[in-house]
């Protein structure tokens, strides 16, 4: 499984880091940044709902 984070998309709402702080800072910038982005599958329920929780659709998972 592979995280994607779209930058471009990205407002740095922080929803992302809120459900899945180990995976998912935003930074100074007020841009995420994936601190794994290929994460093992035991973490795909915490992840999905990470990503399902970004508002501007600014995540994806691959794989």
């Amino acid at each position: 499984m592979r995280i994607v984070a779209d930058l471009g998309k990205c407002e740095g709402l922080g929803m992302c880091e809120a459900m899945a702080p180990d995976f998912f800072e935003v930074d100074e910038d007020g841009v995420v940044d994936v601190l794994d982005a290929e994460p093992g599958e035991e973490h795909r329920t915490d992840l999905t709902a990470a990503v399902d929780a970004c508002p501007v659709l600014a995540l994806t998972l691959q794989g």
